[in-house]
């Protein structure tokens, strides 16, 4: 019994740790969609041989995929380490001037209505206590919140969604590689990234706490026009090439 309590807690702490990265799962899948599909469209619009279009499109993927997690993680380990170095002037100017730093929680809990002995009262149980003074002061003067995430979770997150997500464009056309079709593979492939757009569109609303007929509308919307514009730029380029205009 206690060993599937055990299992069970562990999933439940599994599960709650994976909603904790879900929006960079989000916005790396729209990202990986969103760009992948773009590149077939405008390869398709080219009129590039379907091997190109596979080349061509994993380049992106992968290419594009790591620099977005090397960008988020980046991003989220210099958000952690400008928390920590001003803490560490926090706890300095506690240590150093305290006269001051009182002042200043003086000054933020007047701010909140408090005054009289109840202000004395507040002040003297906040600096009773070190880290609860650093606490307040990052809180409170500073308006920084520490950052519980981990930037390398946040960046294999971002990887894994954009390379799972931004993969789907691509389906049709490694299927027909391997075993040739006789269907409209750009047709397929926008009714699949389509899908794709729903189900990120619905998981942003989610994440966002917003309409989800919005969401997935501007999801669709964002996806198409980059598809739309790099279809007919591939479109124009290869009539210049043609032409020998270019």
């Amino acid at each position: 019994m206690e060993h599937y309590e055990g299992k069970l807690h562990q999933e439940i702490r599994f599960l709650r740790n994976s909603q904790n990265y879900l929006r960079e799962f989000v916005y790396g899948g729209i990202d990986g969609a969103v760009t992948t599909f773009a590149v077939v469209a405008g390869a398709v619009g080219a009129s590039l041989d379907i091997s190109i279009i596979i080349i061509l499109g994993f380049a992106n993927l992968l290419a594009d995929g790591f620099s977005m997690s090397v960008g988020a993680y980046l991003s989220a380990k210099s958000e952690k380490e400008n928390y920590l170095k001003h803490r560490d002037i926090e706890y300095w100017e506690v240590d150093n001037i305290p006269e001051k730093e009182r002042e200043e929680i003086v000054e933020i809990y007047r701010a909140k209505g408090f005054e009289g002995r109840l202000l004395e009262q507040v002040v003297d149980v906040i600096v009773s206590d070190r880290d609860r003074w650093v606490n307040e002061m990052m809180k409170d003067e500073l308006e920084m919140i520490p950052e519980s995430k981990s930037p390398f979770k946040i960046g294999l997150a971002t990887l894994v969604s954009f390379i799972f997500v931004g993969f789907i464009p691509l389906l049709v056309y490694v299927y027909d590689y391997f075993r040739e079709t006789t269907f409209d593979l750009f047709l397929w492939t926008s009714i699949f990234t389509g899908v794709a757009f729903l189900f990120v569109g619905w998981l942003k609303s989610f994440v966002n706490q917003t309409n989800t007929l919005k969401s997935i509308l501007e999801t669709l919307i964002l996806g198409f026009v980059a598809a739309l514009v790099a279809y007919y730029v591939g479109d124009f380029l290869e009539t210049l090439i043609m032409n020998g205009k270019l």
